[in-house]
Parts: C-alpha cells; structure tokens; sequence
C-alpha cells in the first residue's frame, strides 16, 4: 500500500558503506544468493545501489549469464558501471534504469530476482511485486529481504500477504544478521 510505504530512497551518498569490502562479513553474496543462482543464469538486481550484490552476481552467473542491475537513480547505475568495470565484469551487467511505478522490465524472463533492502521503499508495493512475478520464469526464484530496523514485523507480513496476493509463493524463510527474509516461486 502507497500509504505505508516507508522509507525514502537510499542516497548515493551511503555507496563508501554499501560497497565496502567489510560488508561481506555480515552479507556475503555468495553465502546469500550461491543456492539459488548458477552459471548461464539471467538475474535481476532490483534497486541495485552501487552494484554490491550485481558484482558478486556477475562473478556467480559467469561469461554466459547476465545480470540487470535496475535502479531508480543514474548515479548508483553510474557506480554500479565503474564497480562493475574496475571488477572485471561489466560485459555481465545490463544497466537499467526503472522507475517509481514501474520497474520497465516485462519483456524479460529471469531465473532470479533480488530485492535487497527495497521493497519498503517502494510507493505502490502491489505493483512493484506484480511485476516480479510477471518477469520470472516459472522454476524462478525471488529472494526478498527487508532490514528489520526500518520493518516492523507487522509491516513486513504486509509485504508478505501483497506478495502472496501477485502471485508469488513462499517457498522458504532465510535467516540473517538483522534482516528478514523469504524465497518466493511462482504460484502453480
């Protein structure tokens, strides 16, 4: 619902922390994502920021995978690019830039989807999760994960019950530092 929406869109301005090396302490991409994502996959980086998770992601779906790093904001695309450049995977990544009310992606299909720290930020939830379900393939897998300090438990069974409600599945809760977290499939 729009008028729960709850955060404000993250800044460019917090990238030294999102992009730091530290970071893989507390949220390893390869310990997240490595069950869910193989080489030659298609995947979706939703509200990619400066590129932590596209990166990691390009390095796990190889040479013959590809990543959409979608965000709202050109700068984070711009330092996605450059972090992805100075990794040595940018051939990898697609650059897209969505929007507040569309995540402009419905010719695609992917095998995995990725909305870290987002979805509260997103003003039309119901939307945004329609969408997901409508670029993934049917064996897909969306993992969700909201920060436990801006979500309440409440708020985050919201998001649930509005994931539920476009379709998606909840296959699995995942456990980690300071967050919660879900793995969606598609409804049969």
């Amino acid at each position: 619902m729009a008028d729960e929406a709850l955060g404000h869109v993250c800044p460019p301005s917090v990238i030294k922390w999102l992009n730091s090396p530290l970071r893989k302490l507390l949220q390893n991409p390869k310990k997240i994502m490595g069950a869910y994502v193989k080489p030659g996959d298609v995947v979706v980086d939703l509200g990619c920021g400066g590129g932590f998770f596209s990166v990691a992601l390009a390095e796990m779906v190889g040479e013959n995978g590809r990543v959409i790093a979608a965000d709202l904001q050109k700068e984070m695309l711009d330092i996605t690019r450059d972090f992805a450049a100075k990794r040595g995977v940018l051939e990898r990544i697609t650059l897209h830039q969505c929007y507040a009310e569309d995540i402009a992606l419905s010719e695609e299909k992917v095998d995995f989807v990725l909305a870290f720290y987002v979805v509260h930020e997103v003003p039309n939830r119901k939307e945004f999760l329609r969408q997901v379900s409508q670029i993934m393939k049917p064996d897909a897998r969306f993992l969700l994960i909201e920060p436990k300090h801006h979500v309440t438990p409440s708020q985050y069974e919201g998001i649930l019950n509005e994931a539920n409600s476009a379709g998606l599945k909840l296959l699995t809760n995942v456990k980690l530092p300071f967050s919660r977290s879900v793995v969606f499939g598609l409804e049969s």
